[in-house]
């Protein structure tokens, strides 16, 4: 999967479940966690990417290195991708 996909879908889902549609308000660098996503949004984003990108997120991976922003976010997707390959 493309860099450009993965990034769309983590926008487009993060748009729809957190900013309701304002996705102008959604930079790749801008902070997630506590920002648009809260403590309960982010049990939210884990599954999606569990479920969507079939991976598997441990509990100590849920850090702001990993999902911190979109593009961290994207970045850990495409690692846990190429290790599953």
């Amino acid at each position: 999967m493309q860099t450009t996909n993965i990034g769309l879908e983590i926008r487009s889902f993060l748009v729809d479940h957190f900013l309701f549609g304002r996705n102008e308000t959604l930079g790749d660098d801008e902070p997630l966690l506590g920002n648009v996503v809260d403590s309960t949004g982010v049990v939210e984003f884990v599954v999606f990417l569990q479920e969507r990108f079939d991976i598997t997120v441990e509990d100590d991976e849920v850090t702001t290195g990993n999902l911190g922003s979109v593009q961290n976010a994207i970045a850990f997707v495409e690692r846990k991708l190429l290790n599953k390959g």
